[in-house]
Parts: C-alpha cells; structure tokens; sequence
C-alpha cells in the first residue's frame, strides 16, 4: 500500500487513537476472477455504501472477531478488463482486501484487491502538505547545518492539525490544569464547544487560544451540554498539554 501516513512525534503519539479512529479514504484496483459487466460492477459496489460487517483477515495484528464498519461512499472510476478502479470512503478499521473479496462474492466471479493507495488520513488529505520520506531526510540534513527551525516547519505540523475532524469542547483558561491532572470536565468550566458531540463518544478539550489540553469521553450530546449548569460534561482520557503550562487556578466546584 502507498499514500497517506502521519507519522506522530514525541508527546504527539498521544494522539494517535483519534488518528486510528478517523475517516480514510483509498483509491484501489480490484482484479476480478471471472469476466462481468461494467453496469453489474457499478451496482454491487453501490449496495456495500452502508454499514458492513468484517473479520479481520488471518495476517491482521489485532484480534479475529466479526465488527462493524462503515462505508460512506464508493465511486467507481473506471474497469479495464478484469481490472477495476475505484474510490471509497470509510471508517477507520476497514479492511480493503476484505470488502474486495466480499465484493467478488456478490459479483459471482471472486476478486482480490491487486493495488491500495490511501488518499486521506482523517483531516490528512494526499497532495496537502504531505512529504515524501526522501523530502524529509534532504530538509533534516538542510537543519543539521544551519538549525533554521523553519525548515523543520516544512513537514512537521501542530499536533491540533491531527484533531481538525474530532468535536471539540473550548474550557476557561482557570480549568486548564485541572484538566492536565485527570479530572473530569464539568459544565462551568466550558466556554464554547462545537456541535455533533454524542454521548460516549470521543471529544477533544481545547482553551480558547486552540491549544489541545486532551482527548476525553463525552457524558451528554452537545444539546445537552448547552442546557447544563453543572455536572460532568466530559471524562478525561489521554491528557495532551504538559502539566504547568497553565497557572492553577481552580477552585472547589468550578470545574
């Protein structure tokens, strides 16, 4: 497989779990077994544009057991005698190979996927400010010799850039640093926060500047947010900002 890969730095990796969570999407060749026409292709990827169900393959690193994924588009390109070419969108987790054998199942023919190239990783989209691992070692050496700081800034990105996808909640800046010791979000010290946050669902805590402070589990919708005067808002998961970069400046029940 080619394409799109964040690579994350330092105290960066912490975000990892929302890159692993977030959208994909591939443009794949898929080689078919059997012969089929163009229109009966163009139907049958059209019936996976839903959510589908996958066992990891036998090579996977994670564990055999049958999940869910969504697929939220497929778009055909074009076919070339048994050779197929499209592009789909979906969710983080899908596996490629197995939606191209699940496709050759419904066509009656088999098929396998012959090439994968991934075009977007979460808000990481091919042909954006991406680099090539050849462009990174020929700036890295540029910075040895001079340590321009700019020249690092070519292709090493704010780790909020990571987040642009992931619904956010904006907190005070006297909330800060209880929030980088552990504790839990709760109404009076949100600020701000953006719509399509779903209870149990993974939201990133911002200040107001747009730093990132963490990534926590929402315990209300965002509607039901907007309507509290206390409780527990969100519960803190992977803390981002070091601890002390903001002053301390909570209080019994503020927060």
């Amino acid at each position: 497989m080619t394409g799109v890969l964040p690579v994350t730095l330092e105290e960066s990796r912490k975000i990892v779990q929302a890159l692993l969570l977030s959208g994909k999407e591939y443009v794949c060749v898929m080689k078919l077994h059997g012969d089929t026409s163009e229109e009966r292709v163009k139907a049958v990827l059209k019936e996976f544009e839903d959510t589908i169900y996958q066992r990891p393959p036998l090579r996977a690193s994670v564990k055999r057991q049958l999940r869910t994924r969504r697929i939220y588009y497929i778009d055909f390109l074009e076919m070339e005698g048994r050779n197929v070419l499209f592009r789909v969108g979906c969710e983080g987790g899908t596996y490629i190979r197995m939606l191209c054998h699940h496709i050759g199942e419904i066509l009656g023919c088999g098929a396998h996927m012959q090439e994968l190239r991934r075009t977007r990783a979460g808000p990481f989209l091919e042909g954006e400010g991406m680099v090539t691992l050849h462009d990174v070692a020929y700036w890295f050496m540029k910075w040895q010799k001079d340590k321009n700081n700019a020249v690092l800034k070519r292709f090493i990105q704010p780790m909020e850039k990571a987040l642009a996808l992931v619904p956010k909640i904006y907190i005070r800046d006297s909330a800060v640093e209880a929030i980088c010791h552990g504790a839990k979000l709760t109404a009076p010290g949100v600020v701000s926060l953006e719509t399509g946050i779903n209870k149990g669902f993974m939201v990133a805590v911002f200040t107001l500047k747009g730093e990132a402070v963490a990534l926590a589990r929402a315990e209300a919708s965002t509607e039901e947010i907007l309507k509290m005067e206390r409780g527990i808002v969100a519960e803190t998961k992977r803390v981002l900002m070091p601890k002390g970069t903001y002053p301390k400046g909570w209080k019994s029940g503020e927060i």
